[in-house]
């Protein structure tokens, strides 16, 4: 995997060019563009790592690329920028999944860790989403039957209860217990329920 890329957007020539200067210094790979369209424009959108936006600019706003990230289920860890000390922008933003919200002007210490903090997020993301399609992949090698058993062993229903409403017999559902829980790679009942759940979880 390539090194992730903190994309800069900002409509500020100069803001971009001392943005562009300090994390490329503090060793980070950026990139930068001069509107968050000319950013989905670039499909930038692909290449891993998070993105730093001004929240206010011409055309569409930091709050707009984050609707459409959200939308595109693009999960690229935002943080945005702002020169208005708008709280109630901040609120909405840090609502919608925003890493950091940045009142200009910022120490380089605050913008460094802000990054550091997006990029690690990155980084826990990738691993659970990584964990997630292993999970899934795993769970297509089942058989409807032993998908139904599963479910009712997520629900936390005894064997018992699943034959009854399985209509088979208790021992049957035992045969088909032990058959997904090789297929699922799960050691015991407890590491199967959070398999399934982590991957039935929403990404950010």
């Amino acid at each position: 995997m390539s090194d992730p890329v903190v994309h800069v957007i900002d409509d500020d020539e100069a803001v971009r060019q001392s943005l562009a200067f300090l994390l490329a210094s503090s060793g980070f790979a950026v990139r930068i563009y001069e509107s968050a369209q000319a950013f989905l424009d670039a499909a930038a959108v692909s290449q891993l790592g998070c993105v730093l936006t001004d929240i206010r600019m011409p055309g569409m706003s930091g709050l707009d690329l984050q609707r459409e990230l959200v939308a595109r289920r693009i999960a690229l860890p935002l943080i945005v920028m702002t020169g208005h000390g708008d709280v109630a922008l901040a609120v909405e933003a840090m609502k919608a999944g925003a890493v950091d919200f940045i009142e200009k002007p910022f120490s380089e210490e605050v913008i460094l860790k802000a990054i550091r903090t997006g990029l690690d997020r990155f980084e826990r993301d990738m691993v659970q989403h990584g964990a997630a399609s292993a999970v899934e992949a795993r769970l297509k090698t089942l058989t409807p039957r032993e998908r139904e058993v599963l479910e009712g062993l997520i629900e936390g229903l005894p064997n018992k209860t699943i034959a009854y409403d399985l209509a088979i017999s208790a021992r049957t559902v035992e045969v088909h217990r032990a058959n997904l829980m090789t297929k699922m790679a799960a050691s015991s009942l407890p590491e199967l329920v959070r398999m399934v759940l982590l991957s039935r979880a929403p990404s950010h």
